[in-house]
């Protein structure tokens, strides 16, 4: 699994149109749940619009096993590769 997270991790660098917000916010929270855990650091502060959308997607995955997220992450490029390669 840790080597289909890392080729799916490698075909976003890939992505030749750019996704949506709302994606790039999933692919991130996904990504750092998978590769960090739960979200343990200071929200952002309130002029940081971009730092707290991140922040807040992460921390809503919040529980979910790295394993979990490692599934979804790979699944989610998957079907926005047909979309943006």
């Amino acid at each position: 699994m840790e080597q289909k997270f890392n080729e799916a991790a490698e075909k976003v660098k890939n992505f030749t149109k750019r996704p949506s917000d709302a994606e790039l916010l999933e692919i991130y929270a996904l990504f750092k749940q998978a590769t960090v855990g739960d979200n343990e650091t200071e929200k952002p502060g309130m002029f940081d619009l971009k730092g707290k959308a991140k922040w807040q997607a992460w921390a809503d995955r919040k529980g979910t096993s790295k394993e979990a997220a490692m599934e979804a992450y790979i699944k989610l490029v998957e079907e926005l590769s047909a979309k943006y390669v």
